[in-house]
């Protein structure tokens, strides 16, 4: 490889490490996902939620970042209070990195109201992180700056949050990473993780006389160095047992996001495109698809309760 693309390619690689350094994974389609950034979400709705995501960022770059998460959430009774428990599988790739991390969730949270829920979580995980020299074609195979060989390093990673859930309105602020941990690899090499903190909230609006339910959202994520804002609104259409739905969302001076799905034979479907509006061109944006499924199984609880769920209706 000559030096000249070399040079593009180690540029490239400290944008995108540059960009993981500040920010977690960046789902577009966040609102499934809620359980992901805040360990008080697990069980809060009283359902069995199952969820996956995979995730292309910078479509058509070599070596661009993918994630794949899986998690799985739901209420477990014991006692005279409300629990609420889950687990996760993440695996973020971008370029000769490869972060992994499997964490376990704990939530206990109080009826507010009729139909309220507030909720305490704390989460507490395994990260790994993973440098590989991959199939990156070296000028000096010796530079110090590469590995020659897979370098692995773990650290125990914890999180905490508060979540208030209602039927038509839900909001939630939780911190990612509090200990702040840095991960050796070998003997020279390391990676330090700041602390993550987040803001998220959204609502349903059902339209009178229609078929349609409005459901805006919002999330803020930032370490107090560096801040990212995500709006969205989507709008769900339901007739003769049939869901779809339709949004948009977008992020001050980085993407616009479009977003479609429906609910099929009881998994909810949805794809989205992230455009990114700087930096790359409008067609190397970010594909995403999100699959759901709930169901109404509540360990160590007598009888059944009817819920109705804000993470798709």
């Amino acid at each position: 490889m000559n030096r000249r693309l070399f040079v593009v390619l180690a540029l490239l690689t400290a944008m995108v490490l540059e960009v993981r350094a500040q920010w977690d994974v960046q789902f577009s389609d966040y609102t499934p996902l809620r359980s992901f950034y805040n360990p008080a979400v697990s069980g809060t709705d009283g359902l069995l939620n199952v969820s996956a995501a995979f995730s292309m960022q910078k479509a058509g770059y070599k070596h661009a970042p993918s994630t794949l998460y899986v998690g799985a959430d739901m209420p477990v009774y014991f006692l005279s209070a409300r629990h609420g428990a889950g687990v996760s599988f993440l695996s973020d790739k971008v370029g000769i990195f490869t972060t992994t991390k499997i964490s376990l969730q704990y939530a206990y949270n109080l009826k507010v109201g009729k139909r309220g829920r507030l909720a305490v979580g704390v989460q507490g995980g395994m990260m790994q992180e993973t440098v590989s020299k991959g199939d990156i074609e070296l000028e000096d195979n010796s530079d110090p700056a590469f590995p020659s060989s897979e370098q692995k390093g773990n650290k125990l990673d914890l999180g905490a949050g508060l979540f208030f859930y209602h039927p038509k309105v839900w909001l939630g602020a939780s911190s990612q990473h509090l200990l702040a941990p840095t991960i050796k690899l070998a003997e020279t090499n390391e990676v330090s993780i700041k602390r993550m903190y987040y803001l998220m909230g959204g609502c349903n609006i059902k339209i009178k006389n229609s078929l349609i339910t409005l459901q805006p959202s919002f999330l803020v994520q930032s370490d107090f160095e560096s801040w990212r804002e995500d709006v969205q609104c989507k709008a769900y259409f339901e007739r003769n047992g049939k869901k779809f739905y339709g949004g948009v969302g977008y992020s001050p001076n980085a993407s616009v996001t479009f977003l479609a799905g429906g609910v099929f034979h009881g998994v909810c479907l949805g794809y989205s495109y992230q455009m990114y509006t700087s930096g790359v061109g409008l067609g190397n944006g970010s594909h995403e698809i999100v699959l759901n499924y709930q169901t109404d199984l509540d360990l160590f609880k007598k009888g059944r309760n009817k819920h109705q769920s804000v993470r798709w209706l």
